[in-house]
């Protein structure tokens, strides 16, 4: 009892010490986060906190699974757990400036790097290098249970917005509560084979050029030039600068990288099989399964990365919902770049 009421008020100060209100979760509307003239409601902006901090206090490994993973640790201990999950062509600094926010409000914050980034690596050379949306959820609990973590908020973009969806579908009972930036995006190999409109299909021009071997030799040749160039398209308003871009593009001079990035979107489109360890997975996720634990999406006004139609995805998620949309011309990195409004929704759906 006593570590409960503890937490509650490491919780309630750090939130007030940080200015962010406590609104419950339901005081944002179902359909959108929209005001009643219409116009976008402002979630708590980011500019006091973005860009505070390059470095986390404590950076960890552990065995889990098929990896030893390098992870990154905020907050005490005993906090609720936290798992956060970045995207491609990102890493764990995405959440650099998220981190303390949630540490201050009591939370115990995991961010760990995926399979193919920083210092997480195969502890076996002849695992497959494998980048399909299964074997990356497989990961993530694997993580969970290798820190003896029954139940975690979960949060995540791009590829860790899928996975943490994928784990919440999946694993219900292993998630509190999710938030997820673009909001639904589990996929399956035989959905992309249907084409989509010529505008829609430019926008995923990286996914063709790396079906090709011109585009694996790219992707290794030029990686740093590559991740640049996307986080310029997909955040065409956030002037970040070189050392916070070559913060990050240190992590993708894992010797995995490459090859899992290449294999994730060569697997969507069907060009590889996969593992068939991963097949009753895929299986499941191919029907598009609903979501019901609480769950918060958020879109940014100026993501310039492809990412469905909110109103498209709403009826996946069964259970308590919001949708948040955030302004100020926030791009496709939405916890780097709005990073108080990412904790705050984390903080919100942990009280739904």
């Amino acid at each position: 009892m006593t570590n409960d009421i503890d937490r509650q008020r490491r919780g309630l100060l750090g939130i007030t010490a940080l200015g962010l209100a406590a609104l419950p979760f339901g005081a944002i509307p179902v359909a959108a986060a929209q005001s009643s003239a219409g116009e976008p409601s402002s979630p708590p902006r980011a500019a006091s906190a973005r860009g505070a901090h390059t470095t986390f206090s404590a950076l960890k490994h552990i065995d889990a699974g098929e990896l030893k993973v390098a992870y990154a640790e905020e907050g005490p201990a005993d906090g609720p757990p936290v798992l956060l999950l970045h995207g491609w062509p990102y890493d764990i600094h995405a959440y650099v400036d998220v981190a303390p926010i949630l540490a201050a409000a009591g939370y115990r914050v995991l961010i760990p790097y995926l399979r193919g980034y920083g210092g997480t690596h195969f502890l076996a050379e002849s695992t497959p290098r494998n980048g399909q949306q299964a074997a990356l959820a497989v990961d993530a609990i694997a993580f969970l249970d290798a820190l003896k973590i029954d139940k975690a908020l979960l949060g995540g973009f791009d590829w860790g917005a899928r996975t943490v969806n994928i784990l919440a579908a999946l694993w219900p009972e292993r998630c509190k509560g999710m938030v997820s930036v673009s909001g639904y995006l589990i996929g399956s190999q035989e959905a992309n084979r249907n084409p989509l409109p010529p505008k829609a299909e430019l926008a995923w021009w990286y996914q063709y050029y790396f079906a090709t071997e011109r585009g694996l030799k790219g992707y290794r040749q030029y990686t740093h030039d590559f991740a640049r160039l996307i986080w310029e398209l997909a955040s065409p308003k956030w002037a970040f600068d070189d050392a916070t871009f070559q913060r990050s593009a240190a992590a993708f001079d894992n010797p995995d990288h490459v090859a899992i990035s290449i294999d994730n979107y060569r697997w969507r489109l069907g060009l590889v099989r996969g593992e068939a360890k991963y097949d009753a997975l895929e299986r499941k996720l191919a029907t598009l399964p609903t979501i019901g634990v609480p769950t918060i999406t958020m879109e940014g006004d100026a993501n310039g990365a492809p990412h469905p139609d909110p109103a498209v995805y709403a009826k996946k998620f069964t259970g308590k919902y919001a949708f948040r949309l955030i302004t100020g011309g926030i791009g496709h990195n939405l916890p780097q770049e709005a990073p108080e409004a990412f904790a705050k929704a984390i903080i919100d759906v942990d009280r739904a």
